[in-house]
């Protein structure tokens, strides 16, 4: 499972990672698929290290590859807006 983390403005460090991504086995090519919406997103599950409530982020699926921290940052900024 790769898992990403991220430290906005408050000191709050972020760990996200795409939704299934502990899945393994024969299962894991299916739940990838099943993850991967038709527009080429994945979920992503952002938890936090204090008293900030978790986020769900719909983020284009090379997000780990080609999103930088202060895109992630910021997308993580407008999740928390949309709870």
């Amino acid at each position: 499972m790769e898992q990403r983390e991220v430290t906005d403005q408050n000191n709050t460090t972020w760990t996200c990672v795409q939704a299934y991504a502990g899945v393994s086995g024969q299962a894991a090519e299916k739940a990838t698929d099943l993850a991967e919406t038709s527009e080429g997103t994945v979920t992503v599950v952002c938890t936090p290290s204090g008293g900030e409530q978790t986020v769900r982020l719909e983020l284009q699926s090379d997000w780990q590859q080609n999103l930088s921290d202060e895109a992630l940052l910021k997308q993580l900024e407008e999740g928390k807006k949309n709870r």
